[in-house]
């Protein structure tokens, strides 16, 4: 099969980034993936196919991020499907995190697929085509998950901008997408992910509590399998009216509801004084 769509990944040396890029390759797409060492990427890939394009890449860094637009532009000729995927995940409460610890999470999942998008966009609008996935989380949606504030911050930005960015991008033909995936049996929750602050607070037993069971017993028991996440994905990327709004897991579906349930009852609840404050 041929298909010369090129598609863009960060992070993509390990759980959903590598997954998708192993499958993409398989269907004949040319895939520029990166991460922060090369040779963490090429090891775990293992494919020197023309279609390939590794690259070493710090997103927190706009030169570097430049860098690998400019390379895949070079080598394809064009981009077409952006996928901001890197990202890592910090537990800890928001009073024992600290500021250089959250600012650090906002750098990598934020403001790392800002440096994406507004590298990539120029040349997505210029062609009138494109799509962004932009990967989020069922926390993104749904925060009620104590010790997960910071990440859950850091995956509500996602939502927000996406959903902004849709609105941008719209007039030139550029679709956007923010994925909420829910549970997946990848390595995001080992400890090369899943960061915890120098500082814990003994108080906090619920956090603590959070903590174990997400790596003790949550970990390698995940609902979600990787390979049929970036299969729906991909699929999506297919679609002529793709969603704005794709989650992804039994899990998360039903969380979105727990959320979307919990605001309608509060607006209702609290109606009359909500809406009390006009002249």
């Amino acid at each position: 099969m041929s298909n010369q769509k090129t598609w863009f990944i960060t992070g993509a040396s390990k759980g959903l980034g590598l997954v998708m890029v192993n499958q993409l390759l398989k269907q004949g797409y040319n895939v520029v993936a990166t991460s922060r060492k090369l040779t963490d990427l090429t090891g775990a890939v293992g494919s020197n196919a023309a279609n390939f394009l590794p690259l070493a890449v710090d997103i927190t860094s706009e030169a570097s991020v430049k860098e690998a637009i400019d390379a895949t532009i070079n080598t394809f000729g064009h981009i077409d499907v952006v996928v901001n995927n890197a990202g890592y995940g910090m537990v800890g409460g928001l009073e024992e995190v600290s500021n250089a610890e959250a600012r650090a999470n906002f750098d990598v999942n934020v403001f790392g697929s800002l440096n994406v998008i507004r590298e990539a966009m120029p040349y997505l609008r210029g062609q009138g085509s494109g799509h962004i996935f932009n990967i989020a989380s069922i926390g993104g949606f749904n925060g009620n998950f104590p010790g997960w504030g910071i990440y859950c911050a850091t995956k509500f930005a996602v939502h927000g901008f996406t959903e902004s960015l849709a609105a941008e991008a719209k007039p030139f033909g550029v679709n956007v997408t923010v994925v909420s995936p829910g549970y997946f049996r990848t390595s995001f929750l080992d400890s090369g992910s899943l960061i915890v602050p120098k500082n814990p607070n003994d108080a906090y037993q619920n956090v603590r509590d959070s903590q174990a069971a997400h790596q003790n017993e949550i970990n390698g028991n995940q609902p979600g399998d990787p390979e049929k996440g970036v299969a729906a994905i991909i699929a999506t990327a297919n679609e002529s009216n793709p969603p704005l709004h794709l989650f992804l897991g039994q899990d998360a579906y039903d969380m979105a509801y727990v959320k979307m349930d919990a605001v309608k009852s509060d607006l209702e609840t609290w109606k009359e004084l909500s809406t009390s404050t006009g002249f």
